[in-house]
């Protein structure tokens, strides 16, 4: 029976060996990566990862209020033993002993007050819609009181006053944003006058503003306290109390009176009424998925799982004994919190760099036209000195972003990309043609009578293919049109100068545009200089694109501009969004 074990151990590892060498599966992985990440665009990426930081960052925002709060009952702990040795050692110094326990706890606060952070600066940019406001506004009103319930009594009066007095302030300027109309109530939160404090921060004169200046002197005595050891002690333990109150503010006025009352309920039966709750939640869900599931092609959606499924299973059946609780026990090794403040950090971090690459060193509207680009830049230029030195002189261009008109002369693909082709075509023919079929079209059968012109070039093609359906859909092009400078009425010789063109790179969303163009038709361009400034046929990207006499309106809109995010203006907002949360009502951005 051992030997019998044995050899069916090593013929199914010699199996495994073979079928990972026959199933091409790190092909297959490298495919199905490829094409995911060709279908990721910036608009995706724009809209996931504001709001993967915001609830990230707020989940570490409720861990450590959770460990702030498991420090507390420590601090209990920690008075009750220096209470019992002051019975043994009279001359112990209590308050030293304190600022120690104090300041070696730190770690969480900083957590916390970095995990503030990242939301305030990712609520703005995120997407409103996914956003529960309401809920939130009810979960930050919880650790406000909850917060405030855990700080020492040391502190006890300035803490109270400190949290009366941002609670008022809190209320008053949310009482503009209520919807019955009581002039001389909502009087009490709206800004009398304004005060500009230099070119970008105004002073707001208010009841909310002296209630918050009387919320900085009181944050003041919580730091001057023995000998400004209340810093660490006293202040920043009620820093988290602030920051979650004025979460809660924010939010608040992002809510609405339903939500509110919905959130409040479902909290509600979440306490009460969990089992019941959580079993409403299933079969919701559910009949959620089942109907979006009905609502595809189940065919489609079972040969994909399938075909993604396949490296997964040998990767497991290869690698069957890693324990998966081994590696749980590993992840439970380090902090969650931790872990999450670096991975927003990095991707922070990434597109921040992103943002200034695309937004931080451009000129934009620039006022150059293409004959002064010719004449620096241009064959008169080469001919005075040489190329490399026009070169090197017409690099100080880099980054104005130009529209000029010239006459289009023609366009050519430069490149088609298509990953789920390049995936199919690693199968069997059967199977090939069998998944081109079932993902893509099928070519159109040649009629006798008149026919649309795409189809009876399609047709034509169908008879030449090797294939019976194609799964063109899927192509992704990228294209290289020339333009070259429009002519004048007095042409001189140098007016149809070949060297004079530009070349411009267009993604595929320019296709429909690039498509309707006919020889000579004059077109109105923008682009931003880079590249090969000063040389023959410099390459730029296209960024918007019209056409000026043609017959028929380019389709389907006369100017199509290449979708680009107002990166600038979504930090400016988020900085804007960042100073106020922690200045309002006092100051404000400008």
């Amino acid at each position: 029976m051992e030997i019998k074990e044995y050899l069916i151990d090593v013929a199914s590892r010699v199996g495994m060996h073979w079928l990972s060498t026959v199933v091409p599966t790190h092909h297959i992985n490298a495919l199905v990566f490829f094409f995911v990440v060709s279908n990721l665009t910036v608009d995706f990426f724009a809209f996931f990862v504001p709001l993967v930081v915001f609830y990230l960052s707020f989940v570490s925002m409720v861990i450590c209020t959770l460990k702030v709060f498991q420090d507390s009952r420590a601090w209990d702990s920690f008075r009750t033993l220096t209470g019992l040795l002051l019975r043994f050692e009279p001359g112990l110094d209590v308050e030293q002993a304190e600022a120690n326990f104090g300041w070696n706890h730190l770690e969480p606060y900083v957590h916390f007050l970095l995990s503030v952070f990242f939301v305030i600066f990712s609520f703005p940019v995120a997407s409103g819609d996914w956003v529960p406001c309401s809920e939130l506004a009810v979960v930050s009103v919880f650790f406000t009181v909850t917060s405030y319930m855990s700080l020492s009594a040391c502190a006890e009066p300035y803490t109270r006053r400190a949290l009366a007095t941002e609670v008022a302030a809190g209320l008053l300027s949310l009482l503009p944003t209520l919807p019955f109309d009581w002039p001389a109530l909502k009087l009490l939160g709206q800004t009398l006058f304004t005060v500009p404090v230099g070119p970008l921060v105004v002073l707001n004169a208010s009841v909310p503003c002296l209630l918050y200046v009387c919320l900085l002197y009181l944050f003041f005595r919580m730091a001057q306290l023995r000998g400004f050891q209340g810093t660490y002690c006293y202040l920043v333990p009620y820093l988290v109390c602030f920051m979650w109150c004025e979460l809660s503010v924010v939010l608040l006025r992002a809510s609405t009176g339903l939500g509110l009352v919905r959130a409040s309920i479902g909290y509600f039966l979440f306490l009460f009424a969990l089992p019941v709750l959580a079993a409403g939640l299933a079969l919701m869900g559910l009949v959620q998925f089942a109907g979006w599931f009905m609502s595809l092609e189940l065919t489609k959606v079972a040969v994909t799982l399938a075909a993604c499924s396949v490296p997964l299973l040998l990767r497991w059946w290869a690698k069957a004994n890693v324990s998966l609780v081994g590696m749980a026990r590993s992840l439970s090794r380090s902090s969650l919190v931790k872990l999450i403040l670096v991975w927003i950090t990095a991707i922070v971090l990434f597109c921040w760099f992103y943002v200034y690459r695309s937004e931080g060193m451009k000129v934009y509207n620039s006022t150059l036209t293409w004959p002064q680009y010719g004449a620096l830049c241009g064959p008169r230029a080469w001919k005075e000195t040489n190329m490399a030195r026009t070169q090197i002189l017409c690099s100080h261009l880099e980054g104005h972003r130009v529209t000029w008109t010239g006459r289009f002369k023609y366009v050519r693909v430069t490149e088609i990309d298509n990953s789920a082709e390049a995936a199919i075509n690693m199968l069997p023919f059967v199977v090939g043609d069998w998944m081109r079929c079932l993902y893509g079209e099928a070519y159109p059968a040649c009629s006798a009578g008149p026919a649309p012109s795409a189809e009876e070039e399609l047709c034509r093609l169908g008879q030449l293919a090797k294939h019976p359906c194609h799964i063109k859909r899927f192509d992704r092009y990228k294209f290289e049109l020339t333009v070259g400078m429009p002519l004048g009425e007095g042409r001189g010789p140098e007016d149809d100068d070949v060297t004079k063109d530009i070349v411009l790179r267009a993604s595929s969303e320019f296709k429909d545009a690039l498509l309707h163009l006919r020889h000579g038709s004059l077109v109105e361009f923008s682009t931003v200089l880079e590249g090969r400034l000063g040389s023959k046929w410099p390459v730029f990207e296209l960024k918007a694109i019209s056409c000026l006499n043609c017959m028929a309106q380019l389709s389907p809109a006369r100017r199509h501009v290449k979708i680009e995010r107002d990166w600038r203006g979504a930090v400016q907002g988020a900085l804007r969004f960042a100073f106020d949360f922690f200045f309002f009502p006092f100051l404000s951005a400008a």
